[in-house]
C-alpha cells in the first residue's frame, strides 16, 4: 500500500489540484481493487493546520490530519498556491521544514505548478532538474539560481522529486506517478477515463514570451523596446550596442544578466512570439509569416520556431488556428 499525502498549504491553495489529485488516485484505487481485491493507494489530505481556510476566504478544507500527525508517507503531493509567492513562503515555514524532514526520511515529493516554489525554498531542488508554470519561470530563476529550471518541461523526475509545468499539466504528472506505482496499462486507462493527453511532454507551445523587464537596467530596457519594435528588420548586436553607446562585450553581459537571454536569443523569441500570433489568426501562410517577422531562410525559421515553441510552424498553425 502506497501512502499518498496531499498537502493543504496555507494561502490561496488550488482546489483543482487538490480535488483532481484525490479524484484520480481514488479512481485508480477502485479499478485496482476490482482487479486484485486490494487498493493500491491510501490517499489522505493533510493540512498545515486544521481547518485550512483559503486566504481569499472562498474555500475551507478540513484535512484528516495535520502535518505533525503524519506517521508514514511514501509520496507527498504539493498543490499550487496562488497570490504573492513571498507571502505564501512566509506563511508556510513550518510546512517547508516538514518537507525537508520527510525527504531526508526517504519520502518522495511531487509539486504541482507553482508548488515548486515551496520545494525550492526548502532547498530540495538545488542541483536538480525541475519545472513550474512558465509565467513564473523568471521569478523562479531569480529566487532559486541553484535549481536547474526547465520551464519547457511538463514533467521532471530527479532523485525522488517530481515537478510539473503550469495549470492542468499536473494531470500529466499524475499519470506519470500512476505508471510508476502501478503500471503502464493503468496509466493509459486513467488517461482515457479522464481524457488526458498522455503524450504531452512540453509546455513550450503554451508559453507566451513577454521578456523580463523588472531588472531596472535602463540600457537593457531601451534595447528590449527597440528589439520588440524593430524585430522584422535586420539587427546586429554591434549596431545595437553602438546606438546605446555601450561596448559590445559590456552590453551583452548586461543584457544576459538582466533578461536571462542573449541579445540574439531575445530577438529570436520576440520573432517567434510575433509569428505565433499571426499563425493563430490563420490569415497568412507560414512563408508569409516567416518573411514578415524578418526571416528569409525557411529552414532557419523552422528550427528557431521549433526551439522555442516546441512545434514546427506548420504544426503550430494546425494546432492553434
Amino acid at each position: 500500500m502506497i501512502n499518498v499525502v496531499i498537502v493543504i498549504p496555507k494561502g490561496q491553495y488550488s482546489m483543482v489540484n487538490i480535488q483532481g489529485t484525490h479524484l484520480v488516485f481514488s479512481w485508480v484505487n477502485q479499478v485496482v481493487e476490482q482487479q486484485t481485491g486490494q487498493p493500491r493507494f491510501q490517499v489522505q489530505q493533510v493540512g498545515a493546520e486544521k481547518p485550512v481556510v483559503q486566504s481569499d476566504g472562498n474555500c475551507v478544507v478540513i484535512p484528516e490530519r495535520t502535518i505533525d500527525q503524519v506517521e508514514k508517507a511514501d509520496l507527498i503531493i504539493i498543490p499550487a498556491v496562488h497570490g504573492n509567492l513571498d507571502v505564501v513562503i512566509r506563511e508556510n515555514k513550518e510546512l517547508i521544514a516538514w518537507l525537508i524532514k520527510q525527504y531526508k526520511r526517504g519520502v518522495e515529493i511531487a509539486s504541482l505548478c507553482v508548488g515548486a516554489f515551496l520545494l525550492a525554498e526548502a532547498g530540495l531542488l538545488n542541483g536538480k532538474q525541475c519545472s513550474t508554470h512558465w509565467a513564473h519561470a523568471q521569478e523562479f530563476r531569480n529566487k532559486y539560481p541553484k535549481a536547474i529550471l526547465n520551464d519547457d518541461k511538463i514533467i521532471t523526475d530527479c532523485d525522488g522529486i517530481y515537478t510539473s509545468g503550469g495549470a492542468f499539466a499536473f494531470t500529466n504528472l499524475l499519470l506519470y506517478l500512476i505508471e510508476k506505482y502501478t503500471n503502464k496499462e493503468m496509466a493509459i486507462l486513467a488517461s482515457k477515463a479522464f481524457m488526458i493527453d498522455i503524450e504531452r511532454g512540453s509546455q513550450s507551445p503554451f508559453i507566451i514570451f513577454t521578456g523580463q523587464k523588472s531588472h531596472g537596467d535602463k540600457v537593457v530596457l531601451t534595447a528590449q523596446e527597440y528589439l520588440e519594435k524593430h524585430f522584422s528588420e535586420k539587427i546586429t548586436v554591434d549596431e545595437l550596442a553602438d546606438q546605446l553607446a555601450v561596448g559590445r562585450r559590456t552590453f551583452e553581459r548586461k543584457f544576459k544578466k538582466a533578461t536571462d537571454n542573449s541579445v540574439v536569443e531575445y530577438l529570436q523569441r520576440v520573432r517567434v512570439e510575433a509569428s505565433k500570433r499571426e499563425l493563430e489568426r490563420g490569415r497568412k501562410t507560414v512563408n508569409e509569416v516567416m518573411f514578415e517577422v524578418g526571416y528569409s531562410d525557411s529552414k532557419a525559421f523552422r528550427d528557431v520556431f521549433k526551439k522555442y515553441a516546441g512545434l514546427t510552424p506548420a504544426e503550430y498553425l494546425k494546432k492553434f488556428n
